[in-house]
């Protein structure tokens, strides 16, 4: 195993950054949120947001091994559990997380009763809990992009010090339509804010995680783009 540099920890504002998620997904949004992970009737900017969630996940599924029989993943920020879900038919021991109990309730509901091979541990905490374990792959599937760049590399970092294969994650690129967005939305009173989406950009991202993880891989990133839903999903692979 390549030695590593060491592990950078989430800045001062990572606690007060979740608190915001926690307080949007379990108040705020949880009924849209819920609607939006199902196929009923949603607006049209929902309907784009929901294509593009669609192939992200169907991607990022598509990066890890079709059997995962004996494998072990983490699901960080598993939401209403529809990629949890999937790697678990595929024959994963999926422990799936997300800091909102709401999300987490529906998850456990609509997941099916026969999961195969497969396994779900669903739960309700942070993500970066080392009780959690050590696992063969760690996916998180938009649960980063409301964070600072810095508080993403040292996220991936911790989790990558505990995963033997793959980490995947996705984050908000830095594109001149997402950062108008960012900037308008700071104008907003702040009781009519989501949480806001903070864009990175991807060399930037690469070259952070060449120095926080040296030698590990990254062999593919890719963007999702459709309508409302921009996220690009990077690959680092353990050497």
């Amino acid at each position: 195993m390549a030695s590593l540099a060491p592990t950078p920890a989430p800045s001062a504002n990572w606690d007060r950054y979740r608190g915001r998620l926690e307080t949007y997904f379990d108040r705020t949004a949880f009924d849209a949120w819920k609607t939006l992970t199902t196929d009923a009737p949603v607006s049209r900017i929902r309907a784009t947001v929901r294509a593009g969630r669609d192939a992200m996940r169907t991607m990022l599924l598509d990066w890890l091994p079709g059997d995962m029989t004996g494998l072990t993943l983490l699901d960080a920020g598993c939401g209403t559990g529809a990629l949890a879900v999937e790697a678990a038919l595929r024959g994963a021991r999926v422990t799936a997380i997300d800091i909102s109990a709401q999300l987490v309730g529906i998850a456990r509901d609509r997941a099916p009763a026969d999961l195969g091979e497969g396994s779900i541990d669903w739960r309700v905490g942070d993500m970066l809990d080392p009780a959690l374990g050590s696992f063969d792959h760690v996916v998180a599937m938009d649960s980063l992009i409301h964070y600072p760049v810095v508080d993403i590399v040292a996220t991936v970092a911790a989790l990558a010090a505990r995963t033997h294969r793959s980490v995947e994650f996705t984050f908000a690129p830095r594109t001149p339509a997402l950062t108008v967005m960012h900037n308008v939305g700071k104008l907003l009173p702040r009781s009519d804010r989501a949480p806001a989406i903070i864009p990175a950009g991807a060399d930037d991202l690469s070259r952070r995680f060449d120095a926080a993880l040296p030698g590990w891989g990254q062999p593919r990133c890719e963007r999702i783009s459709g309508g409302f839903y921009k996220s690009q999903a990077l690959e680092l692979v353990r050497p």
